[in-house]
């Protein structure tokens, strides 16, 4: 190992301690100089406006929202995907291309049949 690395470990490692210890240093003032009024209020659960649910916990969700949150998920890690192929292109050849062609073939035909099925309608 030259000395180069060594230092670039270092520089690293002391860029992370300074980040941590500026983490602590903001929550810790932050912790010291909040205002503690706890009333009822501002004990209770808060959900997005909504009184908490007392009692039942079972109410109905529409399932076209997770349908719709799990596409998007799928879709951007599957975009993720094609940025390292990017940046390697050159070296990768045709075989790569064609490769990196059927992959986004496969994502367009998922689309495609998530559209047809009404999946992407946001009612």
């Amino acid at each position: 190992m030259t000395p180069d690395y060594a230092h670039s470990y270092i520089y690293v490692a002391a860029l992370g301690l300074v980040g941590m210890a500026f983490v602590l240093g903001v929550v810790g003032f932050s912790r010291l100089i909040q205002r503690r009024h706890p009333y009822t209020e501002k004990l209770s659960p808060y959900e997005c406006g909504i009184e908490p649910l007392v009692g039942d916990s079972w109410s109905t969700f529409a399932v076209r929202y997770y349908v719709y949150a799990l596409l998007f998920v799928v879709f951007d890690v599957e975009a993720v995907f094609i940025y390292p192929w990017a940046v390697v292109f050159r070296s990768l050849g045709k075989t790569g291309l064609a490769e990196m062609m059927l992959f986004i073939a496969v994502l367009l035909l998922g689309l495609l049949y998530a559209w047809a099925k009404g999946a992407l309608e946001w009612e």
